[in-house]
């Protein structure tokens, strides 16, 4: 029995691990790829990324999670399975706009070695989805740092989280983001990335964040009752870079600004500022000959 719960839970992990592969990889994927290029019809690699962050947002305490993964991207003319969400059917191809899914996710956290939470739940992985609408507002061309696209990302996501034992649903996020894309900014394989991003969420989130119940109240910690609304603003900026014909190396940083939020004031909200980074390779092994564009 012992066995069987281990496989189980390692093959619960690594779905989930793959899920947190693919939002990530999405991200370094969208840094360099404009609608123009000619990409591959579908390629298989690996994935790897590093990176630290707060261990919830406005925590006071860091982590630093590795993340490795296989990775698969098909680009069909109806059907899209990653490069840019995890799979995607295309009713209606439009340069300018697309509907498909949007996907985050985030580490669990234990509470005994976070400062703010001793005694209370440990936090668990979290997972968000749910659909988004991209809508190109501008394409750019420099004379000598190549192409840009300029996007507005409608998202609206479910949350979940889960010790591998069951999923318990943590309410709603809506995020609209501005991201600004452009290849070819030092180098011809150069891609540079700047997006901002507001984050909303409903109570049950903030609930799981901020809330303190009588049951655990100390002289330090008093009880809150958290609500919904503004949670924070993203900044975020990326660059990646070919290191050879077959991998592409990328780093990302983030400032998560959380000053004017809706729970501001619970004993669990830390740090009105906070930081994420990382660093991460994306490694193609196999991919077709033949090549399409704007996909």
């Amino acid at each position: 029995m012992v066995v069987k719960n281990t496989k189980l839970y390692c093959i619960k992990y690594w779905v989930l691990l793959l899920f947190m592969a693919a939002s990530t990889q999405i991200q370094s994927q969208q840094e360099i790829a404009l609608e123009d290029d000619m990409r591959t019809v579908w390629e298989v690699g690996v994935f790897a990324a590093a990176f630290s962050s707060p261990e919830y947002p406005a925590a006071g305490q860091r982590q630093t999670n590795v993340i490795p993964a296989p990775y698969f991207i098909y680009r069909g003319e109806t059907l899209r399975i990653g490069d840019g969400s995890i799979a995607r059917a295309v009713a209606i191809d439009k340069s300018w706009y697309e509907l498909d899914l949007s996907l985050a996710g985030s580490f669990n956290a234990n509470s005994e070695d976070n400062e703010a939470r001793v005694g209370m739940p440990d936090l668990d992985f979290i997972f968000e989805l749910g659909p988004q609408l991209s809508v190109r507002l501008s394409k750019f061309e420099f004379e000598q740092h190549g192409k840009a696209e300029l996007f507005l990302n409608l998202q609206a996501r479910a949350a979940f989280s889960t010790d591998f034992s069951g999923f318990n649903k943590r309410g709603y996020v809506f995020q609209p983001e501005f991201s600004y894309r452009q290849r070819g900014w030092l180098s011809e394989k150069t891609a540079l990335s700047v997006s901002v991003s507001p984050t909303w969420a409903t109570e049950k989130l903030h609930d799981y964040f901020y809330q303190v119940d009588s049951d655990f109240v100390t002289e330090t910690r008093s009880a809150y009752d958290a609500k919904s609304g503004y949670l924070g603003t993203d900044l975020s900026v990326g660059l990646s870079f070919n290191a050879t014909e077959d991998i592409r190396i990328f780093t990302f940083a983030r400032a998560s600004l959380h000053s004017g939020a809706a729970n501001e004031d619970s004993p669990l909200f830390m740090e009105k500022s906070t930081y994420s980074y990382g660093v991460g390779m994306v490694w193609r092994l196999w991919e077709s000959e033949e090549r399409v564009a704007g996909r």
